[in-house]
């Protein structure tokens, strides 16, 4: 198959209005890439003609150029789907920064979560410069050490291992992280991006990746940027953003969806393959957070999400809080560490048959941490408490007395039965809410505890005979739980797994196991009469 050429370019709409396009600058870093050759697969040994996509992020970086003769950006995050020629890209701009850029003595460093990641894109830059004769004379390959080096300016490019971040003293032309969404933490990005190239007059930091599941990640926080510059929220003129990737109201199955995410398909990856994928998926929905991350570059939540979100959304019948005064109901207490968010969740179960369990829940966050909270995460804890879905105890730690007294007065309005509680760190309170009178239950967080009333969650929660009223919390954390299975079957949530709060959903469940067990008097409790669900 032939790859169409960029017939006109049309510099970046960042382009600053005092900034030039250079072409002849543009041209040389086309032409020197285009010198190279693919090396895996059906195109090994064939020229690196760039695709459309990769011509214009090459003429970009390369060609706008400031006042002062040096480049613009400084920093290119790109994030795309896999399979659309990632590696090569990125070797071949390492190449480029080191051999083709005029730097005396440039260092270029390959970063990923970990060596063998890293080594990916050395090894196809190794094998480019191998199948090119004028760079095979002037370059050293080492490959025991995983460096490159261009004799005649001595710049090299080197590998990191993952623990580079605690080597000081860079002196960075140029870094090339590959998918950056493995990142376990910001420490190398950090000290390989933060000043570390302040030596230099046009380092340039080019991110590759593809979308992740932590959205705390370091990654995220520079995907967040990214789209925040795209769509005109911020300004960075040294930063250039590219994303390729479906949106969330995309339909996932359509073939116009992968082409809208897929600048290469049908090059460097034929359509039947994603196709196949995709059938895969819609049989086994298990895969379908995989595809859509993988295949349309998507932010999923996890691997595996356990809660249909639409079902959910469909139980977000109303819930008034002044009409369920009186009524019989059971709570559910997750107690957070003192800086985090906790919640407090009264399940009211149904009075006939035509009733639905409903759920009151509540939840608290530290006041003077709730700006700072929702910059960092990106999470709307400052909406949700103009909205009064989220509620703030005084100080930087969470105050457990207001929280007693809340829930005092909340057993003023409604017949709380039991609480049910996560026996960490909840002793204290335990004995001061036994001192209000209330009873309050130990609920363990294993297997046994947790997997029958979480499968009675999702039963209801897909029968509808659950009423939520579209707390925006508590579907946040119900969108954010990974479920843990073991070898029996048995299910629970599981808190390491799962990327973000599930502290909600922790005491919904709780509280459901008490509202099915003891209901609206004495009566036996459902397992007793059917035994457990397995679902």
């Amino acid at each position: 198959m032939t790859i169409r050429k960029l017939k006109k370019y049309k510099p970046t709409k960042f382009k600053l209005k005092d900034s030039i396009y250079n072409e002849t600058l543009a041209d040389f870093a086309v032409n020197f890439i285009e010198c190279l050759c693919h090396t895996k697969g059906i195109w090994a040994g064939k020229p690196f003609e760039l695709i459309d996509w990769q011509e214009q992020i090459i003429r970009d970086l390369f060609g706008i150029i400031k006042p002062n003769g040096y480049r613009q950006f400084n920093t290119a995050y790109v994030e795309i789907p896999k399979k659309q020629g990632k590696s090569e890209l990125a070797a071949a701009i390492a190449l480029l920064l080191t051999c083709g850029d005029n730097e005396e003595r440039a260092e270029v460093y390959g970063c990923a979560a970990d060596r063998g990641q890293a080594s990916i894109v050395f090894e196809v830059a190794a094998d480019m410069v191998r199948m090119c004769p004028a760079l095979n004379k002037r370059v050293k390959i080492l490959a025991s050490q995983k460096r490159i080096v261009y004799l005649p300016t001595n710049s090299f490019y080197q590998v990191l291992s993952a623990e580079a971040y605690s080597k000081h003293g860079f002196n960075i032309h140029g870094v090339v992280f590959d998918e950056l969404h493995t990142q376990p933490n910001r420490k190398l990005f950090d000290v390989m991006t933060k000043g570390s190239g302040d030596a230099r007059t046009q380092p340039l930091y080019f991110l590759i990746t593809t979308a992740g599941t932590d959205t705390n990640s370091i990654c995220y926080e520079t995907h967040q940027k990214a789209k925040d510059i795209i769509d005109g929220r911020k300004r960075d003129s040294t930063f250039y953003p590219v994303i390729y990737g479906a949106e969330e109201s995309d339909d996932w199955t359509l073939q116009k969806t992968w082409k809208k995410a897929n600048p290469s398909l049908g090059i460097t990856v034929a359509i039947d393959k994603v196709k196949i994928a995709c059938e895969s998926a819609k049989q086994n929905p298990a895969e379908e957070n995989s595809f859509r991350q993988l295949r349309l570059n998507q932010w999923v939540k996890q691997a595996v999400r356990w809660m249909p979100m639409e079902k959910w959304d469909r139980c977000s019948f109303p819930v008034s809080e002044k009409d369920l005064e009186g009524r019989v109901c059971y709570g559910g207490l997750d107690l957070s560490s003192t800086t985090d968010i906790t919640a407090f969740v009264l399940i009211f179960p149904p009075e006939d048959s035509d009733d639905k369990y409903i759920v009151l829940p509540f939840f608290w966050i530290p006041e003077e941490t709730l700006e700072l909270r929702a910059r960092r995460d990106h999470v709307n804890y400052d909406l949700w408490e103009k909205q009064g879905y989220l509620k703030t105890t005084e100080g930087n730690v969470v105050h457990y007395g207001f929280i007693e007294t809340f829930i005092e007065e909340l057993g003023k309005k409604y017949n709380i039965r039991e609480i049910a509680f996560d026996r960490w760190g909840a002793v204290q309170m335990v004995q001061n809410l036994e001192g209000m009178g209330f009873t309050v239950v130990p609920f363990g967080q294993g297997f046994k505890d947790m997997s029958p009333p979480t499968k009675e969650l999702m039963k209801i929660t897909l029968e509808q005979k659950l009423a939520h009223g579209g707390n925006p919390i508590l579907r946040w954390n119900m969108d954010n739980i990974f479920i843990r299975t073991d070898p029996a079957g048995n299910i629970k949530a599981d808190k390491e797994k799962s990327t973000e709060k599930i502290d909600g959903a922790v005491a919904t469940i709780m509280a459901l196991d008490r509202a099915i067990r003891c209901g609206n008097s004495n009566s036996a409790s459902v397992y007793d009469e059917r035994g457990i669900l397995f679902i």
